[in-house]
């Protein structure tokens, strides 16, 4: 059934507007941004079948232009809008980060590194700076690689981190493999990296790996 012969009280739009966002179940906040489907394929099952396709919000999220592309009925005006989307939570996730220091909320650093790093197919290196209070003042992709390895500078890493009057640093890295698990060149750099900042009076908090599966904190396995 399509959204027009629904009842009023069921359709995506007004259901939102008389009960709230959270009544509205995946496939049906999908369609609001959607809004038109296609010959023979009403919007609220090209909002399912999108949502089957990558697994979910979680995978739809980290969908690179490329892939949506790919996806039948996602014309440019779609993809704009989903991509939208994911820069609204990427830039809400960081804004509750400058707000408070980043170990009252480790999850949230997670999740927002996730939104930036899950399902590349290249390794980024990003550095979080933060300041004396562990709020964030900026963060920023400073390498690129291929699919199995980026070489990482610390010279470049302590100019920026001086530049930006950092007093302490969370590092991380993707895995574009997905398997979040670091490797001893993932050690050795972290531990160059300690050395370089610590001349300069900067902390290392934590080095994240962020693969499919999740995002593995040094911190927590007691690697630094």
């Amino acid at each position: 059934m399509s959204v027009k012969n629904l009842p009023a009280p069921l359709r995506p739009r007004e259901k939102l507007l008389t009960q709230g966002p959270a009544s509205l179940a995946d496939a049906e906040l999908l369609a609001l941004l959607l809004r038109t489907g296609l010959a023979g394929q009403g919007v609220l099952q090209l909002a399912q079948s999108l949502l089957d396709a990558f697994g979910g919000w979680q995978g739809l999220l980290r969908a690179q232009p490329e892939d949506l592309k790919r996806i039948k009925g996602l014309g440019p005006a779609k993809r704009a809008e989903i991509g939208a989307v994911l820069e609204i939570a990427r830039r809400s996730m960081a804004q509750e980060l400058q707000a408070a220091p980043v170990f009252e909320a480790p999850e949230r650093v997670k999740a927002f590194l996730r939104l930036q790093l899950d399902g590349l197919g290249h390794e980024v290196f990003v550095v979080l700076f933060l300041d004396a209070q562990h709020r964030l003042i900026r963060h920023e992709e400073m390498f690129r690689g291929t699919l199995t390895q980026t070489s990482v500078y610390p010279r470049e890493v302590v100019k920026r981190t001086l530049e930006l009057r950092a007093a302490a640093v969370i590092l991380a890295h993707n895995h574009p493999s997905g398997v979040a698990e670091p490797s001893k060149a993932d050690e050795f750099l972290t531990q160059a990296l300690q050395r370089a900042l610590q001349l300069v009076d900067v902390r290392v908090l934590d080095h994240l790996v962020v693969g499919h599966g999740g995002v593995v904190s040094f911190a927590e396995r007691g690697l630094l």
